[in-house]
């Protein structure tokens, strides 16, 4: 097919029009310093056959320091040889040269925005899902079908000469929207002729195994924190087996955002393109810096000169690299929930460069109390950004203990099924919720706080993201009693205290349509999801949630609260800590006396305590 848009421009053929492409990211997207490195890294690791200089599949996993135990690296060759073959998906899988091993970074490193101007992110991952599809009938010639007259029902489910029923067009037309940006890329060539005969790749008729998207999964979970000059084997070197297993079940649970499991064949481009767009838009952000490597040569020497120079010759001393910058733990002191890989999964929709080295533990249930004044006293004085995660285990049907008769009695009749599937192992299962809080932590007597940047999340036992609505702002709570709703939550409005407000201190609570209400004991808590929305968060828009309604209670096991921010942040709660101590201390002076008995009184009058008629008792 390839050939038949190279005969109608005979001027340019396929290879003529991929080294043109290559030539231009080359001088537009690279500074001089950056190619000459890419150029000194291929050709120390490239082989040669018939002439030919290129990459394998093992230089490319050696260069990379892919990890064995993860068995990604046959994934990520067969990522780079279909972009290498870009824009001609025709020629794919192509072989690792000089040129197309420069399009791959290209691509991955997100630089070809110089080149091409149709920069979008969409375009940019509908690339990525077709370098990792496996295409039922990848390429086909343009016929003018859109698919404006197939009808969905008609299909068959699985793979046949009508794709998969699943990502047949609501609308139609959409085969060109698909391939807008191998078309910007060759209409920059002048080479758009190509393109109407015969270069589409069709995404419906593909799907991504699941098994190689559930250890690319467990890559990017490992490789998320990692910097443009910082080498992954300082990240294997940790790879233990508790580590591995954790890295899984991790990815298992975000592929079951996608509504698979490791027995179903793969994920469709639709799912696919709608789970990332709305719950993992960061999820491919760590192969930028990993593809950065490429830009870095680790013996290159300004001080070299090329044989027979008419320079003077110069004493030679040997080379002393400049030391690396020693960067932060990416975690300092990681938690019962908070590990590597739960930040990990946090940055696939949180911004890494708020969380990765800049996350300081505030508040932890298990270390400082499961109590509103504990939470009070460790949060509330952070002046800026926190992370609420919290952890438990689903409550029976039946309440086995006073407790949690008591919590059930304060919540209206149990209408909605849990979201886990009830099995034998549904006991143990950990459920973990948690909020981006983006405003100060404040008593909420009067009105909830947060803003539209709030966002509701679920890590465990599937992967989800409730982003803020702008129907109702009642994003953020926290009520001591008798204020009612006694607790800290999200998504259920607070009504406004009066003086008569303690007599419906016991009121049934009832949660907002998307909500996590956590008891003023921090012992129990409830999320609750109503698909028709309406509240201050965004239903699911996970295609295998978004339509049911669910609430799950359960116990919690963990509760922690996590700020964002600098050492200058920090700095600021430790004065602020200081401050409340010297005023705690003073009041405790005052209280119980310092034995200066004169002193003392002197102190009470000037306060207007007594004196002035006042008995004052004695001191």
């Amino acid at each position: 097919m390839g050939q038949g848009g190279s005969a109608e421009a005979p001027h340019l053929s396929l290879e003529q029009l991929n080294h043109k492409l290559a030539q231009r990211f080359a001088q537009k997207s690279y500074t001089p310093l950056e190619l000459y490195c890419f150029n000194s890294v291929f050709r120390s690791l490239a082989d040669t056959e018939s002439g030919v200089k290129y990459w394998s599949e093992s230089t490319l996993c050696r260069f990379l320091e892919l990890p064995d135990s993860l068995a990604v690296g046959p994934i990520l060759f067969q990522m780079s040889s279909y972009l290498g073959a870009f824009p001609f998906p025709s020629q794919a899988p192509a072989i690792l040269t000089y040129e197309a091993l420069l399009k791959v970074v290209t691509i991955l490193t997100e630089r070809y925005g110089a080149v091409i101007k149709k920069r979008n992110r969409e375009l940019w991952l509908r690339e990525l899902y077709r370098s990792l599809a496996v295409h039922d009938r990848g390429l086909r010639p343009d016929d003018g079908d859109t698919g404006q007259d197939e009808k969905p029902e008609s299909q068959p489910g699985g793979g046949g000469s009508q794709g998969f029923a699943i990502d047949a067009p609501e609308e139609g037309g959409e085969d060109d929207e698909d391939d807008e940006l191998v078309l910007a890329a060759l209409d920059y060539m002048d080479a758009d002729e190509v393109f109407k005969h015969g270069e589409h790749s069709d995404v419906r008729h593909s799907i991504i195994p699941t098994d190689n998207f559930l250890k690319l999964v467990e890559l990017l979970l490992l490789i998320a924190p990692i910097d443009a000059q910082e080498s992954l084997s300082s990240f294997t070197g940790e790879l233990t087996a508790e580590r591995k297993e954790n890295l899984r079940r991790t990815a298992s649970g975000i592929l079951s955002s996608f509504g698979v499991s490791t027995t179903q064949p793969g994920i469709t481009y639709r799912t696919f393109n709608t789970v990332v767009s709305s719950c993992l838009p960061y999820l491919f952000n760590g192969l930028n810096p990993l593809f950065e490597h490429f830009l870095f040569a680790k013996d290159f020497d300004l001080s070299k000169r090329k044989p027979g120079s008419s320079s003077p010759t110069v004493e030679k001393h040997p080379v002393i690299p400049a030391p690396k910058p020693v960067l932060d733990p990416v975690l300092r002191d990681p938690g019962e929930i908070l590990d590597l890989t739960t930040l990990s999964q946090l940055s696939f929709f949180l911004r890494g460069s708020d969380l990765f080295r800049r996350l300081r533990p505030l508040y932890s249930g298990n270390t400082h109390g499961f109590s509103m004044g504990s939470f009070e006293k460790q949060s509330f004085h952070w002046r800026a950004p926190t992370i609420l995660l919290v952890s438990g285990r689903l409550l029976p049907a039946e309440p086995s203990s006073t407790r949690e008769r008591a919590f059930a009695d304060s919540l209206p009749p149990k209408r909605y099924p849990s979201s886990v599937t009830p099995d034998t192992s549904s006991s143990d299962q950990i459920i973990t919720f948690g909020a981006y809080i983006p405003a100060q932590w404040k008593l909420t007597h009067k009105g909830c706080f947060g803003d539209a940047s709030t966002v509701l999340f679920q890590l465990s036992p599937v992967h989800d993201v409730f982003h803020a609505s702008s129907y109702s702002e009642d994003y953020v709570y926290f009520n001591r009693p008798p204020t009612h709703p006694s607790g800290l939550g999200l998504g259920t409005p607070v009504p406004r205290q009066s003086a008569s407000s303690s007599t419906h201190s016991h009121a049934i609570f009832r949660p907002g349509p998307v909500s996590l209400h956590l008891d003023d004991a921090l012992e129990f808590g409830v999320f609750t999801h109503l698909a028709e929305g309406g509240g201050s968060f965004h239903p699911s828009r996970l295609p295998v949630r978004k339509s049911k309604n669910w609430q799950d209670r359960f116990e919690i096991d963990s509760l922690e609260v996590w700020g964002c921010g600098g050492d200058e942040v920090a700095d600021a709660q430790r004065k602020e800590w200081a401050f409340q101590e010297r005023e705690a201390e003073a009041r405790r002076r005052i209280n119980l006396g310092t034995g200066d008995v004169d002193a003392d009184r002197e102190l009470l009058k000037m306060a207007g305590l007594v004196g002035q008629g006042h008995s004052g008792g004695s001191v």
